[in-house]
Parts: C-alpha cells; sequence; structure tokens
C-alpha cells in the first residue's frame, strides 16, 4: 500500500514537473513571439515614416517646379576685379518648364535636365536659360550681349568663343550692360570686347574652381 502510494507521488510529481516545463516552453515561445511582433511593428513604422517623409519631399519638390522657382537665395557681392559673385544658394535640381531666375542672365540654379551645347557654340538667336544654366554648370563660360553692343565688339567675342571649348554666345535682351560674361556663381559686365577683363574671366572661369560638374560634357545636349 504505502509502495502504490509512493508510485503515484513519484507519477504526481512527475507530472507536475512536466507541466511545469511545458508552461516554461510556451513563455519563452511567447515572449520570442512578443519580441518578433514588436519588431515587426516597430520596421513597419520606420517604413512608413520613411515613406510618408519622401511623399511629403516629393511632393514638396514637385510644389516647388511647378512654381517654376529657381530653388536660389542670396545675392551679388562685387569684387575688386568687377566680377560678381553669387553669396547664397544656387540649386541644381533638374526640372522641366520654365524657370524664374532672380538674376539676368541666370548664373545658377534650378535648369532642366539638358544642357546647351557649349563648345564653342555662337549662337544667333536667343536660347533658353534653363539649358544655357546647366551649361554652366558643366563649367562653360557663357558670352551675351544686347543690340547696344558693337557690331565688332560682337565679332570679336563670337570668334574667341568659337575658339574656346566650354565657353558659348547668344543675345540676350534682358539684361543691364551691352555685354556679360557669365559663369556658375559668378558674371562680369563688359561694354568692350577689348576689355582685359574679357580675357581674364575665360582664363578663370573656363572650367575653373566654380564648376560643379568638372569635365561633363559640352556636346551632346541641345542646339
Amino acid at each position: 500500500m504505502g509502495s502504490a502510494k509512493k508510485s503515484s507521488n513519484a507519477e504526481r510529481k512527475a507530472r507536475i514537473e512536466e507541466m511545469r516545463r511545458a508552461e516554461r516552453a510556451r513563455e519563452r515561445r511567447n515572449r520570442i513571439l512578443t519580441i518578433a511582433a514588436s519588431t515587426v511593428v516597430v520596421a513597419g513604422l520606420v517604413v512608413g515614416g520613411v515613406v510618408l517623409v519622401n511623399s511629403q519631399s516629393d511632393k514638396s519638390d514637385s510644389a516647388s517646379d511647378a512654381k517654376g522657382g529657381s530653388g536660389d537665395s542670396g545675392h551679388f557681392v562685387t569684387g575688386s576685379d568687377g566680377v560678381r559673385t553669387w553669396t547664397g544658394k544656387l540649386s541644381r535640381t533638374h526640372v522641366t518648364g520654365t524657370v524664374t531666375y532672380p538674376m539676368h542672365p541666370p548664373v545658377g540654379g534650378n535648369h532642366n535636365p539638358v544642357w546647351l551645347n557649349c563648345n564653342g557654340n555662337v549662337y544667333t538667336k536667343a536660347v533658353k536659360d534653363e539649358n544655357a544654366v546647366h551649361a554652366l554648370e558643366h563649367g562653360a563660360v557663357w558670352v551675351t550681349y544686347t543690340d547696344k553692343a558693337k557690331k565688332s565688339d560682337v565679332d570679336t567675342l563670337a570668334a574667341k568663343v568659337k575658339a574656346t571649348p566650354y565657353s558659348l554666345m547668344s543675345p540676350y535682351a534682358n539684361q543691364t550692360s551691352p555685354i556679360e560674361l557669365s559663369a556658375w556663381g559668378h558674371q562680369l559686365s563688359v561694354t568692350s570686347a577689348d576689355d582685359p577683363k574679357v580675357g581674364k574671366f575665360f582664363e578663370t572661369y573656363v572650367q575653373g574652381k566654380q564648376t560643379p560638374e568638372p569635365g561633363a560634357s559640352c556636346t551632346g545636349g541641345t542646339m
């Protein structure tokens, strides 16, 4: 009788211990599942947040593009050499459509994805600012002139441009000086092609240190 009771107690203890082991195992599984679920939720929140931020950013960029903003801020500061340097931000986002620039001719800012050919190209008709700005990004110097510029000066500058890779030239009505030389972030006004500052500007800014994309092509763009 005593032996049977001992056996029964032993079996009961064994079952209890087995139940405890099973319970501990279930608790461990539940903890693992809880941690995994929490990780998934957190990851989902992070991804969702990134998507939301990117979506808002895309909407903001699209809105900015739709308004035709150049993305520029700042102003010109004139140096002792007469060169005006833009102090502030010059955006470099590719946009389609017309862009409103804070300076004329523009020396930087949002621009068309296709650059204007600038391998010594002389254009006899006005070109689009958005394509010309992209050429400046590639390190080109852009010579522009109004109908107040002397024909002899226009001819002299055209010859210089034709002999200079990474340069271009075109008429430009909306500028204050008869002749302007523009590079990315820099601009010079002159009244004569014989001004020694012209040669210095070419020497300094054709593929100069200001170039955002040095070595980028000046051919294969748009005419």
